[in-house]
């Protein structure tokens, strides 16, 4: 998936450095501090600032002679978003990822409060065919992608999710208590990524990570699974860093910034 850029045009790269500059800054900005952040002789800032006026994507105060990016670009972002789907966005990382792991790869979102498998690419026995099939439906406190999205949750979402739906044991495996399920959202909080091992399907282990939008919040999970007899220790330490890898390329595509 990685590809190398062909030339590039200076100029468009510059105005894009300005506007995130204006984006970032919590204030309006004088045109010569603008200049200074960019790395910019102040014609150059000007020319560029003038353009983005010219075209209704940035303000300037009549007062202060300050500068300001408009609600253009929130327009520009909202149709953008309407336009993307996230399953087409992912499959061809889900391909290359199961190509580099051996293992079936899912793509799953949250829907009223379940995780929904909304693609899938078999490995090489084909065990996700009965496992996870697009369209299927599982719990949260007990799937990899379903403990990456309760990170979403703050104490009291996280309480009243525990209060009405259980944590039911559905293998020997599976997290039952308020206790261990809270400090297992703290381990995965500090390392990036989550285990199923055995907690959903007997005789399965599961490696996930997420993938955030522009505002921080997980809006999907990835996952790379297998059969006991792949699945040891070794090779999850493997996957692991190709699912996040991946989780994380997606997470830049919707506008993530760590």
């Amino acid at each position: 998936m990685e590809k190398k850029l062909a030339k590039v045009n200076q100029s468009v790269e510059k105005a894009l450095q300005l506007v995130e500059v204006l984006a970032s800054s919590r204030e309006p900005m004088r045109l010569g501090d603008l200049a200074v952040a960019c790395g910019l002789p102040a014609s150059t800032a000007l020319r560029l600032v003038n353009t983005l006026l010219l075209h209704g994507y940035a303000n300037q105060d009549p007062v202060t002679l300050r500068y300001s990016l408009t609600l253009k670009f929130a327009q520009i972002g909202s149709q953008v978003s309407s336009q993307m789907d996230i399953r087409n966005l992912a499959h061809p990382w889900l391909l290359e990822l199961s190509s580099r792991c051996g293992e079936s790869c899912c793509l799953a979102i949250e829907e009223n409060r379940q995780v929904v498998y909304v693609d899938v690419v078999e490995g090489p026995d084909g065990m996700l065919k009965i496992m996870q099939r697009i369209g299927k439906r599982a719990p949260l406190y007990c799937t990899g992608v379903g403990k990456i999205f309760l990170l979403n949750d703050d104490t009291a979402s996280l309480e009243q999710y525990i209060a009405e739906n259980g944590l039911e044991p559905l293998t020997s495996h599976t997290i039952t208590t308020r206790e261990g399920l809270l400090s297992e959202l703290e381990k995965i909080g500090r390392q990036g990524y989550a285990l199923d091992d055995e907690e959903c399907e007997q005789g399965a282990r599961c490696v996930a990570a997420g993938v955030r939008d522009y505002t921080g919040k997980v809006v999907a999970g990835i996952s790379v699974s297998g059969p006991l007899h792949r699945m040891e220790p070794e090779h999850i330490r493997r996957i692991i860093p190709q699912v996040q890898r991946t989780a994380q390329r997606l997470s830049q595509l919707l506008a993530y910034e760590e």
